[in-house]
């Protein structure tokens, strides 16, 4: 007899993402994430959250975090997410997110985790030092993805491992507990344009809200002036732009900048360069300083207008939170008999 494949999950197709209430939203965010969950919502049943339990892993101070929380909630209606289409709902006002990780705690491996780059990286030289949730956040992770059964995960590059840990840990739920198709496979969804937007400052490091340099980044809530005098002031180099991408390789800066024009205005890199080959700087970023302008002045005037209206947004986050609590009971009520718990 041959061993059979276990049956696939067979539910519907669902997005889910989210992000930290850490500091203000900037380019990068937008187009990396903002631009992608208003594009998905239209396409497919899509939940979007504030992670704020992720956020406590390092130090939050309490006074600002509930602030932050509705900031990036006004983030995401100034990008178009529409809350009678989308869940939009802050991670904490589900308690089946955190009752599900110690399920998953139980599940995934000691090594599984010991691989995760992002600990690494934020830990440095002193993980000893560093919060136990930071450590573990990535099963977290898991339990905010599968506990809606999402089926596609868009992230950015460096969160790539931890959607396959989900699925590690989904497929070991599925066969440790003889539940064949309990919980999806989740697919990380990364491709595309804006995928991964660099500092204005260093064309080798990631666009980060942590980034001390406020000229490294183009934040949602900056004004028309800000975001021109930012494009202005971005490393370059004195050479022109070349005709082909291949002659830009080993120019991180001018490479960023010519895919922030190709993002903003929904073209290729190549297209854009076509049209710029063989102009300098001086001609290629007043334009993109008026292209940005054009598109991120509305989302950050969108943006102020909800966070002028807190009540507004909080009525959204509890009703979000109302449907994501509906979606979730099941799955932690079924995980809860798969595993033996005592109860109905």
């Amino acid at each position: 007899m041959t061993e059979q494949t276990p049956p696939a999950y067979a539910g519907p197709a669902r997005v889910l993402s989210g992000v930290q209430p850490t500091g203000a939203l900037h380019l990068g965010n937008y187009l990396g994430a903002l631009v992608k969950f208003t594009r998905m919502q239209h396409e497919t049943e899509t939940f979007i959250f504030v992670a704020d339990m992720h956020a406590i892993t390092q130090w939050q101070d309490p006074k600002l975090l509930t602030a932050q929380v509705r900031e990036i909630t006004a983030a995401y209606l100034a990008a178009g997410l529409d809350p009678k289409i989308a869940t939009i709902f802050p991670q904490s006002a589900v308690p089946a997110h955190a009752e599900l990780a110690w399920v998953f705690n139980c599940v995934a491996r000691l090594g599984w985790l010991d691989r995760m780059t992002q600990f690494k990286d934020k830990a440095g030289k002193h993980k000893e030092r560093e919060s136990v949730g930071l450590y573990t956040y990535p099963v977290l992770q898991a339990a905010d993805i599968l506990l809606y059964k999402a089926t596609q995960v868009p992230v950015g590059e460096d969160q790539k491992q931890h959607v396959e840990l989900t699925r590690d840990i989904a497929q070991k739920f599925n066969h440790d507990f003889e539940a064949p198709g309990f919980f999806p496979l989740p697919e990380a969804m990364i491709a595309g344009p804006g995928a991964r937007i660099m500092s204005l400052r260093d064309g080798s490091s990631k666009m980060s809200k942590s980034d001390p340099s406020d000229y490294s980044r183009i934040n949602l809530t900056d004004d028309a002036d800000a975001i021109a005098q930012k494009v202005k002031k971005a490393r370059t180099d004195a050479e022109p732009l070349p005709e082909t991408l291949d002659e830009l390789k080993g120019r991180a800066e001018a490479l960023n900048l010519l895919g922030i024009y190709a993002a903003l205005d929904g073209r290729t890199s190549a297209e854009v360069l076509t049209e710029f080959a063989g102009q300098g700087f001086g001609a290629f970023k007043p334009k993109l300083a008026d292209l940005a302008v054009a598109k991120l002045g509305p989302v950050g005037e969108a943006m102020r207008g909800f966070l002028a209206d807190p009540a507004e947004i909080d009525r959204i986050l509890t009703a979000g939170a109302e449907r994501a609590r509906e979606v979730a009971a099941p799955t932690l009520h079924q995980v809860k008999k798969i595993v033996g718990f005592w109860g109905d």
